[in-house]
């Protein structure tokens, strides 16, 4: 299937609204999103047009977004982009959704701690033994693998 993937940066515009749906977790927030270019006549950035997205996010995106997300924060938001054309009361709309696939603090403007969220199947595979990957694998012909040196000590 063919589908617009876009990543855009810009800034929370609204608080997330989280919702508990019969088919999982949704969130939705509107992003703002303003291009910026440098005006030589006034030797000095300046801000154009401003765009506005509604971020759609599901499942443990749309919890971690809720929980997570603030106005006026700067975020990067991956996603399939859907444009939609209504009438309203004799009207046209045309609004510009993204079905989010990943969002992110935007790092260049600011500092962000990440915490991992448990689940409860992280714990019960956290119980499985982690696998042996230095064990050497048989060469053709019967030869073993060459060791590796050992990594010299730094004094």
């Amino acid at each position: 299937m063919n589908e617009t993937m876009i990543c855009v940066v810009g800034n929370v515009a609204t608080r997330p609204v989280f919702r508990e749906l019969a088919n999982g977790p949704s969130a939705r927030f509107r992003l703002a999103v303003t291009a910026r270019y440098w005006d030589r006549e006034k030797s000095a950035w300046a801000d154009g047009h401003t765009s506005f997205f509604t971020v759609w996010a599901n499942r443990q995106l749309a919890a971690n977004a809720a929980g997570s997300l603030d106005v006026g924060e700067p975020v990067i938001v991956q996603g399939r982009l859907k444009v939609r054309t209504d009438v309203r009361e004799g009207q046209s709309w045309t609004s510009a959704d993204i079905d989010a696939v990943a969002i992110g603090h935007d790092m260049a403007r600011g500092t962000s701690a990440f915490r991992r969220v448990t689940r409860p199947e992280a714990a019960a595979s956290a119980a499985r033994p982690e696998p042996d990957w230095e064990t050497p694998a048989e060469r053709p012909g019967g030869q073993e693998p060459a060791q590796r040196p050992e990594p010299a000590a730094v004094t």
